[in-house]
């Protein structure tokens, strides 16, 4: 009588045996957070360097802002006006492209800048960010540069490592918190001198008094001029050029 083969199904089923690749369990665990954390640049910067998207510049704001109001209108306007002037459009076959409206992915002023762009026929950027409150992205930023992250820290990287310029409208604790992210890098030379222009200088001088940071030795006078300020999109356009914003070429 033939041996009967032994059975190796609690082998073949164990979770030991799985590919790692392929296993969920795995790749979800503490100790594969650095390379989740790896595949979150890497998948960017592959979409990113398909497109040729060699410089951004990245627009900030509240996700509360609803379409058909001043602060929307402006951020669609510039995300219009800066991806005619600013080199967007330049994306021939073996062209690269300068520029390209970046933003958080959400609704409000992340939608009207990607809008904008959408407007002219130009790709613009949406880096998205999983929230216990899901952000969808909106339906202005390009398909194929539409990202989402989980780890906020990657999400802020990428929005900083091809910024040719940061313009900032009015928001709340995540537009703040973008806004000091790259003021520190710039004040550490951290990042190069981009020129960072808040929209509305009413709100900004009524919500943040830096004056009085100046005042009580908390920063520098000089550091002041790291920003500007600028009220339409005509405006912030003139401020980014003023301050060194390059049109259809990327920072050296």
């Amino acid at each position: 009588m033939a041996d009967i083969p032994p059975d190796n199904t609690p082998q073949m089923a164990s979770p030991s045996y799985r590919l790692p690749a392929l296993d969920q369990d795995f790749l979800l665990g503490d100790s594969m957070r650095g390379v989740r954390f790896l595949l979150e640049y890497a998948k960017a910067e592959e979409a990113l360097g398909a497109w040729g998207v060699r410089s951004t510049l990245v627009v900030f704001g509240s996700a509360r802002v609803k379409p058909g109001t001043p602060w929307y209108d402006t951020a669609r306007a510039f995300g219009r006006l800066a991806s005619e002037r600013g080199g967007a459009l330049d994306g021939a076959v073996g062209e690269l492209r300068n520029n390209v409206i970046a933003t958080g992915g959400g609704p409000g002023i992340m939608e009207a800048a990607n809008r904008g762009a959408t407007d002219v026929g130009a790709p613009s950027v949406g880096f998205n960010i999983t929230l216990p409150h899901e952000q969808e992205p909106n339906a202005w930023s390009t398909p194929e540069l539409t990202f989402r992250f989980h780890y906020f820290a990657m999400r802020k990287m990428h929005l900083a490592m091809r910024a040719n310029a940061l313009v900032v409208f009015p928001g709340g604790f995540g537009t703040f918190d973008e806004l000091f992210e790259l003021l520190t890098l710039r004040q550490t030379d951290k990042a190069p001198p981009i020129p960072i222009v808040l929209v509305d200088r009413a709100y900004w001088t009524s919500i943040l008094n830096f004056e009085a940071m100046v005042e009580h030795g908390m920063i520098a006078k000089k550091d002041l001029d790291l920003m500007g300020f600028a009220d339409d999109a005509e405006g912030i356009w003139r401020e980014l050029l003023a301050r060194g914003l390059k049109p259809h070429q990327n920072l050296e």
